[in-house]
């Protein structure tokens, strides 16, 4: 019986310690989570820019190419054959599915972690740890993003010297 009381005793504290959440630590996660929720919006948008950059390659190699290829092929056709394969590389780069993003935690995880481990965690423990696990997260996740921009922003430059050189084919300059 006195086992048992102790129990009691026990998980009342343990309840307490988890109920017991320093507010400032609550903020600083929520912060987290939102700058996490950030980057993958920020994922999301590159995608869907990916998708436009599709469009606006092949409305304006359709367009223009057919108008330039109908005089042969010349320097400048070539030209912008070329920087349309190297556009459609960058494009399949950009859509291409990463896994190395960190977006979520794993719940297994956080249990045996933070519940069912010898000491469970407190709340404001929980908010620490895992608000400096999403740091690590965002700046893994962050090498990633830069380097899907910066593709992105070569291939938006390269489709306007594609669009140059289909219009020097046309004008045979």
């Amino acid at each position: 019986m006195n086992e048992s009381a102790n129990r009691a005793d026990s998980n009342t504290a343990v309840a307490s310690d988890l109920a017991d959440g320093d507010p400032r630590l609550a903020f600083i996660y929520q912060e987290a989570v939102r700058g996490l929720n950030h980057q993958q919006n920020l994922v999301e948008n590159m995608n869907a820019r990916a998708g436009s950059l599709i469009f606006a390659t092949a409305f304006a190699n359709s367009l223009l190419g057919g108008r330039a290829l109908s005089d042969g092929l010349g320097l400048w056709d070539w030209i912008a054959v070329v920087l349309l394969f190297v556009i459609g590389g960058l494009i399949v780069f950009l859509l291409w599915p990463y896994h190395k993003y960190t977006f979520r935690f794993d719940p297994e995880e956080l249990l045996h972690q933070y519940v069912d481990g010898d000491r469970p965690a407190n709340m404001s423990a929980m908010q620490r740890a895992l608000a400096l696990r999403i740091k690590a997260d965002m700046v893994s996740n962050w090498r990633i993003i830069q380097r899907l921009r910066v593709a992105l922003q070569i291939a938006l430059v390269l489709l306007l010297f594609d669009i140059l050189a289909w219009l020097f084919a046309i004008a045979g300059i």
